[in-house]
């Protein structure tokens, strides 16, 4: 078929099938976020608009936001559909860096289609294009490699051929997923090929299930055996999975108490009696407690994130480290005991393996011991009170009125603490937060891409007023094609999270919160958040008040299913009011400074170092 490059790699998109966790069969590239240019507009533009009826194409109106969105496809789909983006050369493809960040860090998959210089450089410099004096062949489209699963430069259309197999193994392979970047030279975009037809058969790519060695899963079997306080430690690999199911009746057949990380929030039914809470910084006390007294942590599907680990301090020195991982890059992490396999099938023939066995009974009882305690700390938390609501009493509002097919999304500030240590779950793997990268901004990109995934009950996005300046244009986006869900921001004067962060470690309130940033306004300017959604086409719902806050909320949940475009409620809340899980965090305390305070803080960074431990088998 002679097709040109572009033209070729659209079909091949449509070509492309998966395979869901409930059998049924989706497109594998449900969707193409573009903003087009010089750099793209002809080439894969034109290719696009032949095949607009087989495949949505939406308008961006932020390179970074729309790419976001696109990886908010690939986190409400648990990796079995694949946001792609593209832009032009320059400034339209570096602002797509950062998404592509966010997908490497939580290993989720994005297609990233950036245009590129001419192959043939005979115009050479056109618009847009940075020149390195030492090495024609580079361009922006580099700054990719080291946020890429897989990049390629496509100089020739036959190159597709090879590369095309590589990107859809990329995408879809549990161990190596994350983002791939090909980029596409505007003349080679336009250069025509005969290519084969097979190359356009349909492929239907089925979730791929690795077995483990069967030497590693006794040793793995006799390390449980053997031990008497085993924790169950359940990551997004469980969930990518579809192993939620799974991972629960392995813990209750062998008595194991259960906690979950970030990216494993709402694997488990809050009121499970094995489950502990979640673990880490942003975790539980319960869940806390657990880890520091279990004398074998099996990690399913982690990477063992700081924030999870506790920055390696959340375990007891003398804890046996199993890992289950479909990566053996994070199953050999600190030295563990590592049985490679897909969580759902290395779990099964665990259960096979350890038959009848079951950790003391006594053990698991306190699982739910502790997390009564924190269910009861997180309730007084929520109580109404007098002053400015705090994000726990936000989070408690969002989660009573929610429903078990309802969605919930955060990424970065204050709130992943809140989500993660006091949501209640209501379905199984109904939770993004993304702290991998902790994006500021993927908030509201992310909840466009997981509304278009979503198709059942509400997503609902929580954002301070810091992530909502950061990127809010795919607002405007997401009103535009129809997509509804609902912002919920929450707005207390600054970068309040950094700013605690600030004067937590000894230093100075600078430069954070508004109050503390240099301006010449003895009035300095404030955003009408709720006048500046209405003007991107979002119903808008302020609440003045804790009490007006569930009103507000089901109104928003009811236009945006109604009126297809985004809902944003509007609340001010208290700056520095936080859920504590009580864990501690290495950061970086200056060791020598002029605030005492800070000195006596470096001491607390000492004596918190010299609790971690290096687990080296």
């Amino acid at each position: 078929m002679r097709l040109t490059t572009a033209q070729a790699l659209v079909r091949w998109m449509l070509a492309q099938r998966t395979e869901l966790f409930d059998g049924t069969q989706a497109p594998l590239f449900p969707g193409v976020f573009a903003i087009f240019g010089h750099g793209n507009v002809l080439g894969l533009g034109n290719a696009l608009e032949e095949v607009r009826g087989q495949i949505p194409v939406w308008r961006g109106h932020n390179e970074q936001g729309m790419a976001l969105a696109a990886v908010g496809i690939g986190k409400a789909t648990h990796r079995r559909q694949v946001g792609v983006a593209t832009s032009s050369i320059g400034p339209g493809a570096l602002n797509m860096v950062t998404a592509a960040g966010v997908a490497h860090a939580n290993r989720l998959p994005l297609l990233l289609l950036p245009g590129d210089t001419f192959c043939g450089r005979a115009p050479d410099p056109v618009l847009q294009q940075v020149e390195h004096y030492g090495d024609p062949t580079t361009t922006v489209n580099d700054a990719f490699r080291a946020v890429s699963r897989y990049f390629d430069r496509i100089t020739k259309p036959e190159q597709l051929l090879g590369t095309l197999p590589q990107v859809a193994r990329v995408l879809t392979d549990p161990a190596d997923c994350g983002p791939v970047t090909l980029a596409l030279p505007q003349d080679v975009q336009a250069e025509s090929y005969d290519f084969p037809e097979e190359l356009f058969r349909t492929v239907v790519h089925r979730p791929l299930r690795q077995r483990p060695d069967l030497r590693a899963l006794a040793d793995v079997a006799s390390a449980l055996r053997n031990s008497s306080r085993p924790l169950l430690v359940l990551g997004g690999g469980v969930r990518y999975s579809g192993a939620g199911g799974r991972a629960i009746r392995f813990a209750e057949q062998h008595g194991i108490p259960v906690v979950e990380t970030t990216a494993g929030r709402t694997l488990v039914p809050h009121d499970h009696p094995l489950h502990a809470g979640p673990l880490g910084i942003t975790g539980s006390t319960s869940g806390n407690v657990l880890a520091g007294d279990a004398d074998l942590v099996l990690a399913v599907g982690t990477r063992l994130q700081d924030f999870t680990t506790a920055s390696w301090t959340a375990f007891s020195p003398d804890v046996r480290l199993v890992t289950l991982n479909a990566a053996r890059f994070d199953a050999v992490k600190h030295g563990a005991l590592a049985l490679v396999a897909d969580a759902d099938e290395g779990l099964r023939e665990l259960t096979d393996v350890l038959g009848e066995w079951q950790a003391d009974h006594t053990w698991a009882a306190r699982a739910r011991q502790e997390r009564l305690r924190w269910d009861e700390h997180i309730s007084s938390l929520r109580a109404p009170s007098s002053g400015l609501p705090t994000y726990a009493q936000v989070v408690g509002v969002v989660n009573d009125v929610s429903t078990p097919s309802d969605y919930v999304m955060t990424a970065s500030g204050g709130m992943p603490g809140e989500l993660i240590g006091g949501w209640r779950a209501t379905g199984e793997s109904t939770m993004d937060v993304e702290y991998g990268f902790s994006c500021m901004g993927y908030e509201l990109a992310g909840a466009w891409g997981a509304a278009i995934a979503h198709t059942t009950g509400a997503v609902t996005t929580l954002l301070g007023d810091g992530s909502y300046l950061m990127l809010n244009s795919e607002l405007f986006s997401a009103a535009f094609a129809g997509h509804g869900f609902v912002a919920v921001v929450c707005d207390n004067d600054g970068y309040a999270v950094i700013h605690r962060l600030q004067t937590g470690q000894g230093g100075a309130g600078f430069n954070n919160l508004y109050a503390d940033c240099l301006t010449p306004h003895t009035e300095a300017p404030r955003t009408d958040f709720a006048a500046h959604a209405a003007s991107l086409g979002c119903a808008v719902f302020p609440a003045d008040s804790l009490g007006d806050l569930e009103g507000a909320y089901r109104k928003a949940r009811e236009v945006a299913a109604a009126e297809h475009r985004p809902a944003v409620v509007v609340i001010k809340t208290h700056p520095s009011s936080w859920t504590e899980a009580g864990a501690w965090w290495e950061v970086g305390v200056p060791e020598t400074s002029h605030r005492p305070e800070i000195a006596a803080a470096r001491e607390s960074v000492q004596e918190g170092k010299a609790k971690q431990v290096r687990y080296l088998g």
